[in-house]
């Protein structure tokens, strides 16, 4: 017995010498039960959807507070998310947290609080000049151009004044085009512009199409090379924008009164190659310019020409657009839809939004492009929707899905807008808001500032069990920590266990909880943050930049609470 033990003694030492002696920059692959092997992160390859948007990309680190306020976690869950540190959807472009600044919001570059707010914000892109007013928008001049008409054509058929806006306007209630390029210097922001496109329907002069190119082309000059997006025209496929119909007496190359998608493409392919001949000329190469499509099914009351858009449009476009451009206002127009309705529509609309483009470029054997969804918002009216906390969870979650379809710009519309009784798109008071000062953030301000602040670089897999009405995003920063986003669109909390795989779990967990107030109904203007609200009748806390967050050690996981009717934004530590 004594001998046996010997040989055996001999045999591991011989082992363990063996070991001692392999090369020292050799990896360690050996693993314990207490650090499991980890998959790397692998980028995707880049969507044709999101494209060119993620030449910009940067990474993005996350800085853990040194300052917070200590909380416990939930010890008992009702449902699970699992998150897949290695799963990477995409990578996160910098061009979805966009806005939209229009002519009749004032020079906004005037009220210094309000710049503060939006560079806080981080929109990285402002689209300009705002809507329909784009399409009747001459961005050099201060008066009507002698080739411009003194009345234009409504749907029906009756004359209207033609009610042109001019870039060189420098009244205090308007925002001139220089204006606009300090707004976009004051916040560190990127344009998307879009041109007059009307112009080369309703125009007056001998060459129409040739005079709005050259309107265009002058525009990109004079620009410089500072704004690499641009389209051509706003809605044109509706009829409610002036160039739907025009003065078939007053036009001199031949146009029909009517426009349909073919014709747009005409004109488009020679308006974008002056465009791209003037940035050439300033050394901007890189310029990209994008085409309007119809992004749903036109209803059966539509004019033929929105009806048929996408079709005679993708048949006539020869490839020449860089990006298509789509609008998207969720809910039915003009209903005053419960908040449970509109909560509902982020994620089923996108998607069937994405579908139906993408079928539509398919079918005409064009080639899958970017999207830019440079105007989203809600349509409902009647309870102050647009204005409130239940607003600010759907823009939460309209920027989560817009990432999971892999859209690559998005914008929301608008900084400002009017007051309406509160039917009013406006992140941003507009100074007609009773009790309200001008400037001062509305709830889907804070929504999207703290999505944007927790929201890391990359996309990746989040995954709930059925229980529970909410909604997860997950995210990465390039440091390593996780982001994630939760929309609890149910009217009671939900404890949520957060499954991780893929990654080994830090020290610290931090979150920030926002909730509504009691006010109008479940349509509250207010916004409650970490247990802090507004002063004022309407908002949320002005000291929203300096809020302390919760946080918790995860020595005993990490489970959160969401409360109702709330958006709760966590970052978890590394190990």
């Amino acid at each position: 017995m004594k001998k046996i033990i010997l040989v055996t003694v001999t045999v591991l030492l011989l082992q363990l010498s063996s070991c001692s002696k392999q090369d020292d920059n050799s990896p360690d692959t050996t693993t314990t039960p207490e650090d499991p092997v980890i998959k790397p992160q692998t980028d995707p390859s880049v969507s044709n959807t999101i494209g060119f948007f993620l030449d910009n990309w940067k990474s993005k680190n996350f800085t853990s507070p040194t300052n917070y306020t200590q909380a416990s976690l939930p010890e008992t869950t009702s449902s699970t998310v699992t998150i897949d540190f290695a799963n990477v959807i995409t990578k996160i472009p910098t061009t979805i947290y966009g806005n939209n600044a229009n002519l009749w919001s004032g020079k906004m570059i005037t009220n210094t609080t309000l710049i503060n707010d939006i560079t806080n914000l981080k929109p990285n892109i402002i689209r300009f000049p705002g809507g329909s007013i784009s399409d009747i928008y001459f961005w050099n001049a201060s008066s009507t151009p002698s080739t411009a008409p003194s009345k234009l054509i409504k749907a029906d058929g009756t004359e209207e004044a033609s009610g042109f806006w001019f870039g060189k306007n420098d009244a205090d209630w308007t925002i001139s085009l220089d204006n606009y390029y300090q707004l976009l210097q004051s916040t560190n922001s990127k344009g998307i512009i879009t041109i007059n496109y009307g112009y080369a329907r309703y125009g007056t002069g001998a060459d129409p199409v040739a005079d709005a190119a050259k309107l265009a082309a002058d525009w990109v000059t004079y620009d410089n090379g500072r704004t690499q997006y641009w389209e051509i025209g706003n809605e044109v496929y509706a009829d409610w924008e002036a160039s739907y119909r025009i003065n078939s007496a007053n036009n001199k190359d031949g146009q029909p009164e009517l426009l349909n998608g073919q014709l747009y493409a005409q004109h488009f392919k020679i308006i974008a190659a002056a465009m791209r001949k003037a940035a050439a000329d300033v050394g901007n190469s890189n310029i990209k310019i994008g085409a309007v499509m119809v992004e749903t099914i036109p209803a059966s009351y539509l004019p033929d020409c929105h009806k048929t858009w996408n079709d005679k449009l993708l048949k006539n476009i020869d490839g020449k657009a860089d990006y298509y451009v789509v609008h998207n206002y969720y809910t039915n127009y003009n209903t005053n839809a419960a908040a449970a309705e509109i909560l509902e529509t982020p994620k089923k609309v996108t998607a069937e939004m994405m579908s139906f483009c993408k079928d539509a470029l398919t079918t005409t054997n064009n080639e899958i492009k970017p999207f830019a969804l440079d105007e989203w918002n809600i349509f409902s009216t009647g309870s102050k929707q647009q204005v409130s906390h239940i607003n600010g969870m759907h823009a939460v979650l309209i920027l989560g899905e817009v990432l999971k379809n892999k859209i690559g710009l998005a914008a929301r519309w608008d900084f400002a807008n009017g007051w309406s009784n509160g039917d009013d798109h406006g992140m941003f008071s507009n100074g007609d808001e009773p009790n309200i000062p001008k400037g001062t953030p509305r709830p889907a301000f804070y929504h999207l500032y703290y999505f944007q602040k927790y929201m890391g670089d990359r996309m990746i897999e989040a995954n709930k069990d059925s229980n529970g009405n909410y909604e997860v995003y997950a995210s990465s920063f390039s440091d390593g920590k996780v982001g994630i986003s939760f929309v609890n669109k149910a009217t009671t909390a939900i404890n949520i266990k957060v499954q991780l795989n893929n990654f080994i779990t830090g020290k610290r967990m931090y979150w920030y909880t926002l909730v509504g107030d009691t006010d109008n109904g479940e349509f509250s203007r207010k916004v409650i943050i970490n247990g802090t609200g507004p002063t004022l009748v309407a908002g949320g806390p002005a000291n929203y930049a300096t809020l302390k967050p919760f946080s918790a050690e995860t020595t005993k996981g990490t489970n959160i609470t969401l409360p109702a009717r709330s958006s709760v934004f966590v970052v978890i530590e590394k190990k």
